[in-house]
């Protein structure tokens, strides 16, 4: 299931975004990827664990096979060993 994407606006100094895109170009990076970074921690740091799982398992995003339980070999059967004067 592909999670749907929402835009986000900010307004922002020209001046200040465009000389902070020149120095990421310098680095190959984008305001837009360091902004999606940028939110992605804070989402980490803001929502409690129990919702990004639910939230996680609701969007389908793929998780580790829970492993199978397997069932104990039963234990070998014991011989009686008899002692004389039994």
């Amino acid at each position: 299931m592909k999670k749907e994407k929402a835009t986000v606006t900010l307004f922002y100094d020209e001046e200040r975004l465009a000389a902070l895109r020149l120095y990421l170009a310098e680095r190959h990076l984008q305001v837009e990827g360091e902004l999606t970074k940028a939110l992605e921690a804070l989402y980490g740091k803001t929502v409690p664990q129990s919702v990004r799982h639910f939230l996680d398992m609701r969007g389908g995003m793929e998780h580790p096979a829970p492993t199978p339980i397997r069932k104990p070999e039963p234990a070998p059967a014991r011989e009686e060993v008899k002692h004389d004067g039994e």
